[in-house]
This record gives C-alpha cells, structure tokens and sequence, in this order.
C-alpha cells in the first residue's frame, strides 16, 4: 500500500480503499486476514482509532468479518459484490465525464482500443479528413455532473 495520504478525503477512506484495491486486484483473497491494527496504525503512523474505522466500514459493507481474538477475514463473495458495487459507481459518477471527454476531443472507437497506439493518424494532416465533423450531442444531464 501506499504510504502518502491526501487531504481530499479523510485517512479512514483513504485506508478503506486501499483494501478494496488491495481486494479487487486479488491481493487479498477471500478468507484471507487483514493486517493486524496495530501493525498497520505503526507502518503508516496513524491513529489505532483511524485503522478502525476503516476497518469497520469494511464490516459494515459486509466485505470483512471480525473473529474475535483472531482478527479480520476478506469474507466469500467480497470480490464479487465490489466489483458490482465498483462498476455501477464508476458508471454513474466517471463514465459521464469521460464520454464527454471522448465526444468533445472526437475520438474513435479504435483509438480507445489501441489505448493512442495509432498517434500517427492524428499527426497526419491527411488523416483529418476521416475525422467526424459533427459529434453526437451531449447528454444535458451527464453535462450538469
């Protein structure tokens, strides 16, 4: 995990996504533990407290369960319903603004998909012919985000 902290957000969400990443890149498995409190309040000089709570927004979304006297477990099924939970956030909060983005800088499908491998067709002046002169309008709504 990484060891900086911005002032966007609190720490304990900070900390609460790092484990979600952690979880969603297959870092952490299902039934396996989480660092200890303690050990992770001393690695990154924080607040017992601030780990906790973290730690019990987990529980809460019903990702984590705490085995008293021997900590916390990824539960069965925690990849699954973050993932769902994760694509639908994304789809409502930054796919609006990076369609916008796509529709006002004109891009193409395969340029999306070859991720700009294909830079030479925008550096040729030729090329600007194949470009769509009227883009699809906006959405209103996703504009207003």
């Amino acid at each position: 995990m990484d060891r900086e902290w911005n002032d966007s957000q609190p720490i304990y969400r900070q900390l609460r996504e790092r484990v979600v990443a952690m979880i969603l890149d297959g870092v952490l498995k299902e039934g396996d533990p989480l660092p200890s409190v303690r050990n992770v309040a001393a690695e990154y000089r924080v607040n017992p407290l601030t780990v906790l709570k973290a730690y019990q927004q987990l529980v809460d979304e019903q990702l984590v369960e705490s085995k008293r006297g021997r900590g916390m477990f990824i539960n069965a099924g925690a990849r699954n319903l973050l993932l769902q939970g994760e694509r639908q956030k994304f789809l409502s909060e930054q796919w609006p603004r990076v369609y916008a983005t796509i529709q006002r800088l004109g891009l193409a499908p395969e340029e999306l998909l070859n991720g700009g491998e294909n830079n030479h067709s925008s550096s040729n002046p030729e090329s600007s012919d194949s470009e769509p002169s009227d883009p699809k309008p906006l959405n209103p709504k996703k504009e207003e985000r």
